[in-house]
């Protein structure tokens, strides 16, 4: 419970001034969000021309890999709001305190995770993977593992520099580090250039030099960049207190972050019964949604900083002004999402489909069906990002992961079953059962927020 009682907008800005912030702090993070998808897309392009099982290898051990990530990153991501709270109090030292204690929680989830990839086959094979797959899986997890230490690091870094609203150099590190990888890539999978042709392993091997170099450049910049902060100075000084509040905050929004995409997963794999047409309509229509998507999830990225700084400075109406111009902007792009996902569907999915494929009509077919209810999942997806960001930005992640984890896997997983086969409606039933999920997370998690920020000034 935190009072933010205090003098109203104070120092304050008005619409335009937190819409202007909020560009200017979101614009990169939108930027690096997109990067980092063409990074995979790239790797899957790559892996596809080199080999098809390599590509089934791959894509079995990205998503294996992405979810022990994303629960590590939770303790990244706490140490935006919590710093940016600290700064717009004056409080360096628990800056440089909070960020400290991200990069050792970061470390210790890397140790945690490590065996995880070390001994992946018996987990794949145990999810139905042959043993061919899961062996290639497995040789690209253990080596693909450690880049989980230097990406968990960048990430934190990213979320010290994000809180000081010092998002550019995030944007160009991630621009060079998708212009690295396609080099990485044809070097070390291929054999160019004179070094060994090592296919998954090198595709595995690019990826961890693209997270060492990405951490390191991160690095550097923030201990020039913000030398008053002495992040490095003395790092192997543990601070017990430090480590349990962003312990604290930043488990909740790993864990809420796994919860959602093994939503997308768990629909996935019942689209998989359905049909062969579905799975690749799902695909691609999933794909589309998932780079709009993008805008949203850096915009909540911003929004994070935003009402983090607003509760550190114990400005109510500026939080709440400011969440509704996030949400505002937020509302624009899915307006113009909804009108291409509505307005031209067809040629949005034809882009994805070889023109010689015989079942070319079938998936463009389904996958404008698809669309078409994804322009209700945007709506609902964008609104939950949104303001979960805003509620991260108040440090109150613990209601929100009870939220998410009813939301989507009581009512949302549930629904798409039972709107997919006992109702008889296939694949749009599997769509329409995830707006439920996302919608009801929506509505709860704006409940939460909105009546906990107008309750005689006092934020849950």
């Amino acid at each position: 419970m935190g009072d933010i009682t205090g003098p109203v907008g104070a120092p304050g800005f008005g619409a335009k001034g937190h819409m202007r912030a909020l560009m200017v702090l979101g614009l990169p993070l939108i930027g690096s969000n997109l990067a980092q998808n063409l990074i995979q897309f790239v790797d899957v392009l790559m892996l596809g021309w080199y080999d098809v099982t390599a590509l089934a290898a791959v894509s079995i051990a990205t998503p294996y890999w992405f979810t022990l990530f994303l629960l590590g990153a939770g303790f990244a991501w706490a140490v935006a709001p919590l710093v940016a709270a600290a700064v717009e109090a004056g409080d360096g030292v628990a800056a440089r305190r909070i960020t400290r204690m991200g990069l050792w929680l970061s470390v210790a989830a890397g140790c945690i995770f490590v065996p995880a990839f070390w001994w992946s086959a018996p987990v794949l094979l145990w999810l139905g993977q042959t043993e061919e797959i899961a062996g290639l899986a497995q040789d690209y997890l253990r080596i693909a593992g450690w880049g989980l230490f230097p990406a968990l690091f960048a990430i934190t870094l990213r979320s010290f520099l994000s809180a000081l609203e010092l998002a550019g150099i995030i944007l160009w590190v991630s621009l060079a580090a998708a212009v690295l990888n396609v080099g990485l890539n044809w070097v070390l999978i291929f054999g160019n250039l004179g070094f060994p042709e090592m296919g998954i392993e090198g595709a595995a091997l690019a990826s961890v030099s693209l997270h060492v170099a990405s951490g390191l450049g991160l690095a550097v910049y923030a201990a020039k960049r913000c030398a008053e902060y002495d992040l490095f100075t003395r790092f192997w000084r543990f601070d017990g207190q430090i480590a349990a509040q962003v312990a604290k905050l930043g488990l909740p929004m790993g864990i809420t972050t796994v919860a959602e995409t093994l939503l997308f997963s768990a629909s996935a794999v019942m689209m998989g019964w359905i049909g062969e047409v579905w799975l690749a309509a799902h695909g691609i229509a999933l794909q589309l949604a998932s780079l709009t998507f993008m805008v949203h999830l850096g915009l909540s990225q911003a929004v994070t900083v935003r009402a983090g700084r607003a509760y550190g400075r114990r400005d109510e109406a500026g939080l709440r002004l400011g969440g509704l111009v996030a949400l505002a902007l937020s509302g624009a792009m899915v307006a113009l999402t909804m009108a291409l996902f509505l307005g031209v569907p067809g040629a949005l999915m034809s882009v994805f489909v070889d023109p010689a494929d015989p079942l070319r009509d079938a998936i463009i077919a389904a996958g404008v069906t698809l669309l078409a209810i994804a322009a209700l999942f945007q709506l609902v997806d964008a609104a939950q990002v949104m303001t979960i960001g805003l509620l991260r930005g108040v440090q109150d992640t613990t209601v929100p992961l009870v939220i998410a984890i009813v939301s989507y896997w009581v009512l949302g997983i549930p629904a798409s079953w039972l709107l997919a086969f006992p109702a008889g409606m296939g694949a749009p039933g599997i769509w329409l059962g995830m707006v439920v999920g996302l919608g009801a997370a929506a509505v709860a998690l704006s409940v939460r927020f909105w009546w906990g920020t107008g309750r005689l000034g006092t934020v849950l």
